[in-house]
């Protein structure tokens, strides 16, 4: 066999990937149905959907607009190459324990050479069963199998397998020419040659692979010579067998389980010093954590932690110790931990050059002093110990404002850069209730200042009642509507909003709605 002749491959495709691994992401809060209408997008266009969306008729290419015209309750999701990445690495781990030596090509699609598995496995086939076999144990379904020379051809023999419904589909030895021939031109994944190889009238591989080389070299050059010979079979590429990551995680087996919170976090010093050693020896710290708990029942809770600087051992056990407590503290439907802590396993989520996080040799500044006390508070009252501002989406103040647990990133349910009328521009005030204060509006002559059908005021302000105090209004402005909803009775609501400024100069501002009036922030 010549050096450069394409090698038997073995490739494993995932069908749509990205919406496989944003419903197998145990990171999210509230996991996604693979059962539903599924998109993911980027740069506004689909790159991967579920069956359910495929069948309402979206398919990959797709605009967001045309997508959503064909499946109007459609899920929209950002593409994640992080997360694809994420959930794809433990998958390519359980494969390994079956086949070594695999190749991961992208996220969805891995590659190893088949001459190993199949001499122990009794086939090239045989093989590519057990490996599909051990995929469908891990909960994965409609896998493909593409065993042929050369790992473009096994690629596309698996994709071919899922038009067929064949997991496996095997191309003999030698005959990579003759199965690529009839396939489109497309099949590269390489738009701009395949616009232009179909407007010069070659619209297959096999009419590609027929043209002469050198003049595929004069107009194409050493690209066009690579994907030339991809056409023809003759894919002189190597499987390249990824080098394993070095274990960084932990766990601890309780046996039997325990219930109480500080025992499990005794438990966990040793191994927590353990995987902060360990990542030490490598130069490497720990700003991300993850942290599993799985209950003698089955129960499972997964959490990423964040640090504002690193980890040490012991915030490692203040964050286990937190989510126990979390999972207990909840109640009614959520309350799913009704057993003890059977094992707990930290890995990092992300990590860092430990030289990122040296201490100053002339002393630290005033934002690490700051953190170290922070994080000694939050290490003695809990996560939500210590709280920080952070500004939200969202037409009302008391939604915009979102406290986040010191060294969390702030996850906003509205997002604040999008548009919102009817939302208060700056300045803001700077006291804003959590809870409006209710108020009374009345006129000069003590009669109710309420809103008209025409947005109007029934007679202008004149004194505020607030916390059974009467103040002079001086000064006044608005009203301002605020309608939501408008499309939804259920949901719908419209409001108006006052700025007023009492005798005693406070500026405050009044909501009024359904006839009553409320006092929303006041401005300090």
């Amino acid at each position: 066999m010549r050096a450069d002749a394409p090698v038997r491959s073995l490739v494993l495709w995932f069908p749509d990937w990205p919406v496989t691994a944003l419903t197998r992401d145990a990171s999210r809060s509230e996991p996604l149905d693979a059962s539903l209408p599924i998109a993911v997008m980027f740069g506004n266009a689909v790159v991967a959907c579920s069956a359910a969306a495929r069948a309402e008729g979206v398919r990959r290419g797709q605009r967001r607009r045309d997508a959503q015209a064909r499946c109007p309750w459609l899920t929209v999701i950002a593409a994640d190459p992080v997360r694809d990445h994420r959930v794809f690495a433990p998958i390519v781990a359980g494969i390994e324990e079956y086949a070594p030596g695999v190749q991961i090509v992208r996220p969805g699609l891995c590659a190893l050479r088949a001459r190993g598995p199949a001499r122990y496995y009794g086939g090239e086939v045989e093989a590519a069963r057990v490996l599909l076999g051990a995929l469908h144990d891990l909960g994965l379904e409609g896998v493909r199998a593409g065993i042929a020379d050369g790992p473009f051809t096994a690629e596309q023999a698996a994709r071919i397998g899922a038009t067929t419904n064949e997991p496996v589909f095997l191309v003999p030895s030698g005959g990579a020419g003759g199965f690529l021939a009839p396939l489109p031109i497309a099949s590269l994944e390489d738009a701009e040659l395949a616009g232009l190889l179909a407007r010069l009238g070659v619209q297959t591989l096999g009419e590609f692979a027929a043209m002469e080389e050198d003049r595929v070299r004069e107009r194409f050059g050493e690209r066009g010579i690579r994907l030339h010979a991809l056409s023809a079979g003759r894919d002189s590429r190597a499987v390249e067998p990824r080098v394993p990551p070095p274990e960084l995680h932990r766990e601890v087996v309780f046996e039997p389980p325990l219930e109480i919170a500080e025992q499990v976090a005794f438990g966990m010093r040793i191994a927590a010093d353990a995987f902060i050693a360990g990542l030490g020896a490598l130069d490497l710290v720990c700003t991300e954590l993850r942290v599993e708990l799985t209950g003698d029942r089955g129960e499972r809770s997964e959490r990423v932690w964040l640090h504002p600087g690193s980890f040490d051992a012991a915030a490692v056990v203040d964050r286990v110790r937190w989510q126990l407590g979390e999972e207990v503290g909840k109640t009614g439907d959520e309350a799913m931990w009704r057993s003890g802590v059977a094992k707990v396993r930290i890995e990092p989520a992300a990590v860092d050059a430990a030289r990122h996080h040296a201490q100053a040799i002339f002393g630290s500044g005033t934002d690490e002093r700051v953190h170290h006390a922070l994080s000694r508070v939050q290490a003695m009252l809990g996560h939500r110990g210590v709280l920080t501002p952070a500004i939200g989406g969202g037409r009302w103040l008391a939604e915009r404002q979102v406290l986040v647990p010191w060294g969390d990133r702030a996850v906003l349910a509205k997002e604040r850069a999008r548009p919102w009328p009817g939302s208060l521009p700056d300045p803001l005030p700077g006291t804003v209730f959590a809870e409006p204060l209710p108020v009374e509006v009345t006129g000069d002559g003590g009669a109710h200042v309420g809103i008209d059908g025409r947005g109007r005021v029934t007679e202008a302000p004149a004194v505020l009642t607030e916390s059974g105090r009467r103040r002079g209004i001086e000064a006044w402005a608005g009203p301002w509507p605020v309608i939501e909803r408008g499309w939804d009775a259920a949901r719908s609501r419209r409001a108006h909003r006052f700025q007023v400024v009492d005798a005693d100069h406070i500026a405050w501002l009044l909501v009024c709605e359904d006839d009553g009036w409320m006092a929303e922030a006041r401005y300090d």
